[in-house]
Formats: structure tokens, sequence, C-alpha cells
């Protein structure tokens, strides 16, 4: 007997069921070079397919986080379960600090410690240079990848981009590289990296370090040209924007062609806008903490005070073996200021987005009672978080699911109606 469940067959059918994540994976993973990626304005990065090399294709499942994602099996101990693993995935060490160089903790979002890390690798650990996203020089709220070599290419590029990014496109760069590279992405892309350094040997060998910060999900590019809109701005007149930082947190701004402010927007007022525009699969995530990178930051918004005198501070998620000598080092060499932190600083900072992936049991339940497909997610304890909520809650987190799944349409298939001409990423 067929399962009532609508079961995900190929890489399309995980776009048409609003799940991919737009990291760009399967463009990079496509030796036949069938797979363009588009920024669809009010949906984001989305890969496009070749029909007939497509159809019967199934390669790109196997790097693709908006279909599975499974941690691996933590090793058997007699200590007691650690709530922090279950909750925001196992770490080798906890810290909280900060960029030692000014001028990299002022332009970044929080602390600064993923810029001052990427620095440390180029000019101590002899890496070739960072694959990460930054803005568009045409379109300021659409991200393109790019290569950083310098200082100033860093200093340039550093700050939290709220709109679509999709930097797995540009993986074969390390692949090809002449030694070891830094990749900077969202929790999801670094998900997809850990995919593709299965499949891809050269890949894995080059990858020198893998960062990632905390995500509470990617708005649309449509989210970021409605918030200048709300400015009495026509975006037509926008040469950039900046998201957030220099200061903790910043403020969003944009600017002119003269590089005059135009106007602003706290940071809090503009994310609660932007967040009304992300798509099904960011309220799906598993892992906004970054469980597959080496090394993953955030605010420590448990120390933000709300003046100006501090100038931003970060956690620090020790992941692996390689994430926590590279930290030991570049500590050593004064390129971060760091201090011992626990598992109880990560709840209080981040208990927001904790709170709201204790919810993802009964979202995920609520779309299987309407055959509504999800990701496959293994090993990420999310029954157990679930049955620490309080019964109301999970009543309200199902119905509410059951509620949007009925008046927003995903209970139907969505093919995307994509244009025949677009912006593809590079």
């Amino acid at each position: 007997m067929p399962s009532l469940l609508r079961q995900i067959e190929n890489i399309q059918d995980v776009v048409d069921w609003d799940l991919c994540t737009g990291c760009g994976a399967c463009f990079s993973h496509c030796e036949r070079g069938a797979v363009t990626l588009i920024n669809i304005g009010s949906v984001g990065i989305r890969p496009r397919f070749d029909s007939e090399t497509c159809q019967n294709c199934t390669r790109c499942l196997a790097v693709c986080p908006g279909y599975k994602l499974e941690l691996p099996v933590p090793a058997e101990t007699k200590r007691a379960p650690d709530l922090g693993a279950e909750e925001f995935g196992e770490t080798l060490e906890i810290w909280e600090g900060h960029a030692t160089d000014p001028e990299i903790r002022f332009r970044a979002s929080s602390g600064g410690i993923i810029s001052a890390l990427a620095l440390y690798c180029l000019e101590r650990e002899n890496m070739q240079f960072i694959l990460h996203s930054t803005a568009s020089p045409d379109e300021p709220w659409v991200n393109r990848t790019v290569v950083s070599s310098s200082r100033d290419e860093i200093l340039a590029r550093a700050g939290s981009r709220y709109a679509p990014a999709s930097p797995c496109d540009g993986i074969r760069q390390i692949e090809e590289s002449e030694g070891t590279c830094v990749f900077v992405g969202k929790p999801c892309d670094v998900a997809a990296v850990s995919l593709l350094r299965r499949e891809r040997k050269q890949l894995d060998e080059r990858l020198g370090l893998v960062l990632t910060f905390f995500c509470a999900g990617t708005p649309s590019s449509e989210g970021s040209t409605n918030l200048v809109r709300s400015l009495a701005i026509d975006p037509a007149s926008v040469a950039s924007v900046r998201y957030r930082g220099e200061g903790w947190p910043g403020e969003f701004r944009v600017f002119s062609e003269t590089g005059a402010a135009q106007a602003s927007l706290s940071y809090q007022e503009s994310w609660r806008q932007l967040t009304s525009y992300r798509p099904l699969r960011c309220n799906l995530c598993p892992d906004g903490l970054g469980r597959f990178a080496d090394i993953a930051c955030g605010d420590a918004w448990h120390k933000f005070s709300g003046t100006d005198r501090d100038t931003g501070r970060s956690l620090v998620l020790v992941r692996s073996a390689r994430g926590r000598e590279i930290l030991r080092r570049a500590r050593e060499a004064g390129y971060v200021r760091l201090v011992p932190a626990g598992a109880d600083a990560v709840f209080a900072a981040q208990g927001s987005l904790l709170a709201r992936r204790r919810e993802l049991f009964g979202r995920i339940v609520a779309l299987r009672m309407l055959r509504i497909p999800a990701p496959r997610f293994a090993h990420f304890s999310l029954f157990r978080s679930w049955i620490k909520l309080p019964a109301l809650r999970k009543i309200q987190t199902v119905t509410g699911t059951l509620g949007r799944a009925w008046t927003r349409g995903w209970r139907a298939r969505r093919p995307l109606r994509v244009p025949s001409s677009g912006c593809r990423p590079a």
C-alpha cells in the first residue's frame, strides 16, 4: 500500500514544497551544469533545472539540507545527559569574547569573532582565502559569493546580511585551490558543506576551517525592499544598506549614491518587520546554532546593556577539534579575547531561538497530519525538546501550524514561476 504522506523524490520536489534553503549546493554538485540559481525577490535564491537532464537524477538530494540532515550519533558516555548538548548540540568548549582589533569589532555585527578568525587564518595559518557572502554592487539587498584574501576585504564585507545568500555556489573555488581555505555561511550552508565534503574528497582536504553564525532565518529580498519603502524611500535611489553593525547591535541604515545616510531604523524594529518574509524551511530549522561547523558564533545578548558603551560581544561554540586548535592559536596570537562560558550563557543569550526550536517537532507533526512533506532530521533530540513544552504550548504549536498550512496554501505543491532570466549568484 503506498504511503499516504507525499514523498520527496527529487530536488524539484524540495523546491516546489518550499523546503529549499537556497544554499547553492546543488549548483556546485552538478557535474553536468544542469542547475542554475535564480534570486526570486519574493521567495529567495532557488535552483532552476534542465528538465531533460535532471528528470531522473537524484544526485542533488545527497547534498541537500532541505531534504535530509543527520547528526553523527554521539559516542556512548557514562556521564548524565547534557541539557546543552541536547538543545544546541555537542560542544568541546564555550567562550564569550570579541575581536581584539577595535575596527573589526566595530564593523562586525556583534563581537567580530568570525572576521578575526578569518583574518588569523589568512595571516598565521597560511590559508588561501575566505569564501563567504557580501552585498552585490548593483542591488544592495542581493548577496553574491566572494573570496576575501586581505584584511581590507574582510573589513569591508563584515556585518550581517539579512537577505538570501548561496555561498555553496562557490565551493569549487575551495576545491580547486592550492591550499586550505575558510568557508563562512549560515548553519544550513555549513550543513550542506558537511554533505558535500562526504561526496568530494578534494573539497574535504581543502576545507581548513568552517565558520557559521547563529541564525533565525533568511528573509527574502522583497523583505528588504519593503523595509526601505516603509521609510518612504524609493529602493531605486538606494546605493547600499547596512542591516546592523558599527555598534552593537547597530541600526538598519539606507545610504544614497553620495554615501549620505538617507534613513535608519533600530535593529529590533527592522528585524521584527523582516521576520515575516522568511520561507517555510526557515521555520522548520533544527539548527540555528550551527552544529555542522567547526566554530559557531552569535550575539551574547545576555550581556547586552542597551547602551553605546559596549561595541559587541559574541558567544563562541567550539564544535570540532580543528576548531578548538585554531581558536586556541588565534587567542594566543592576540586576534581574539575570550573568557570561559557555559551552557547557561547560551540559554540566557539565545533563549528565543532555542524556544522556537522546541516547537519544531509539533510543527512537523502538523505538516505530516496534512500529508505535507517535511525534511528528515535524525539525532536532533527534537522530541525530547518538544516534551519540555507546557501542554498548552504543544497544542498551540500544532493547531497554529495547521492553520497556517491551510491559509498559506502549504497543502498543495507550489511550483515556482521562475523567470526566464535572472540573477545567478556569482
